[in-house]
């Protein structure tokens, strides 16, 4: 019986799993550039010569669907999509350099460039910082240019150019706050001809129809999980009733 018991509280736990992973897909469908988490479960049984009867089952997020999303227009000058499979390189609150496609940039009070996530964005050398009063525009190339309100006919000159990663034969997932890392820390190396579309946003990923299904789905898993600890009872009494009609 306690065998029973075991695999259905692992399946229970890895269907709530499950639906933590399907609700923060879902919350975040309308987060720029929001790689969709992918979720699985692996059974693990005790090897032995007996029969195999003993399996729990462990789930957990895998990975990451890296499709790309929609392309929008914003007409915001610091919005950004990026093309193929590069990433916007940025820092994170422990100082290591993370990913993220999201481009909604802007220029926090002490004028550092920011992501949505309010992570300051990385140049070629560290967190980029733009001078105050200054009109801003970002070129295919990442880089930034500034323009003094002052001297409106003068040309633009090139103050930072964004760090845009190659993802390409590095092995990266998702941390726990949702940023890209490489698996075993390092960094990506920049893509030299990684290109950026101003004034739009690379939409979320995910398909919200079909994470609706899969919620679905997931609450389905873990009821019928559930049922089983009303048929263990069932078993039980009925095992216990007849062992008091033989005593």
């Amino acid at each position: 019986m306690d065998r029973l018991i075991y695999t259905a509280l692992s399946g229970m736990d890895a269907a709530m799993d499950r639906q933590r992973a399907v609700a923060n897909n879902l919350a975040n469908a309308s987060t720029p550039g929001f790689r969709a988490e992918s979720f699985a479960v692996t059974p693990m049984t005790v090897k032995s010569d007996a029969l195999e009867a003993r399996s729990v089952a462990a789930g957990g997020v895998r990975g990451a669907d890296m499709s790309a999303g929609r392309v929008v227009p914003t007409g915001q000058p610091l919005d950004i999509a990026v093309s193929g499979d590069a990433l916007i390189a940025l820092q994170a609150e422990d100082g290591a350099e993370v990913y993220s496609r999201r481009g909604d940039l802007s220029v926090s009070v002490t004028g550092v460039l920011q992501n949505g996530d309010g992570r300051p964005v990385m140049g070629q050398t560290g967190p980029i910082t733009v001078p105050n009063g200054q009109i801003l525009s970002i070129a295919k190339d990442g880089a930034i240019f500034a323009v003094d309100p002052a001297t409106p006919d003068a040309p633009p000159a090139e103050i930072a150019r964004i760090k845009l990663a190659s993802p390409q034969g590095s092995a990266i997932a998702k941390d726990m706050a949702g940023f890209l890392r490489v698996v075993g820390g390092g960094v990506l190396p920049a893509d030299a001809t990684a290109e950026v579309t101003s004034g739009a946003l690379e939409q979320s990923n995910v398909d919200s129809a079909g994470t609706l299904v899969d919620m679905i789905e997931a609450q389905r898993s873990f009821e019928q999980r559930a049922k089983l600890f009303s048929t263990m009872r069932e078993l039980d009494t009925s095992a216990t009733r007849l062992m008091s009609l033989r005593s």
